[in-house]
């Protein structure tokens, strides 16, 4: 079924509570807070009960009537998931203006009866920036603890997945070069 971007983003604010849950630090919670907010003042009125509409047709989102009249939206199980496809698509890890000089190592052992997961897992780290230094072992040089987190969960391979933060790296240079990172001399 095909979803338009208004009900995309209902979807992703819905899920705003999701990523509320799986955030660590206060800042986060803050920075979702906020994207949730812009996001909400951009949709129009029209648009909005049309998406919601379309939404509860299609099992996404459901609805219950609170004791003081007004309406709650709830997002269904289907909805969450479609929720976290979304985040996934849209996330990505940011750039400190300086590099800490540590290196995050993220390295899997996911059994084969979880192949498709394990795909997905390997494509999104690798367009959210990581580097594959081997079939399972993928490298990045910024903090991604929460970023991590969210992807581990979204694909529930939380047993599977180990992060690693590592000074040194044999392939330093290669990697710095990959990344556009001052060299070591610097």
């Amino acid at each position: 079924m095909r979803i338009g971007s208004v009900a995309q983003k209902i979807l992703v604010l819905l899920g705003t509570g999701l990523a509320l849950g799986l955030s660590r630090r206060p800042d986060q919670y803050f920075r979702v807070i906020k994207s949730a907010a812009k996001e909400w003042d951009a949709i129009g009125q029209r648009s909005l009960h049309d998406a919601i509409r379309n939404l509860y047709q299609s099992k996404l989102v459901d609805w219950k009537e609170n004791k003081d009249g007004t309406i709650s939206m709830i997002l269904t199980e289907s909805g969450a998931q479609r929720t976290l496809c979304y985040n996934l698509k849209t996330l990505h890890i940011k750039s400190p203006e300086r590099w800490d000089e540590q290196w995050r190592i993220v390295i899997s052992d996911i059994p084969e009866h979880k192949k498709k997961a394990r795909n997905a897992f390997a494509a999104t780290l690798k367009r959210v920036g990581f580097h594959p230094m081997q079939k399972s072992v993928f490298i990045h040089p910024y903090p991604c603890d929460d970023e991590m987190d969210f992807i581990i969960e979204a694909f529930g391979l939380r047993r599977f997945v180990r992060l690693i933060t590592a000074q040194d790296v044999d392939i330093d240079v290669e990697l710095r070069h990959k990344f556009n990172l001052p060299s070591a001399e610097s």
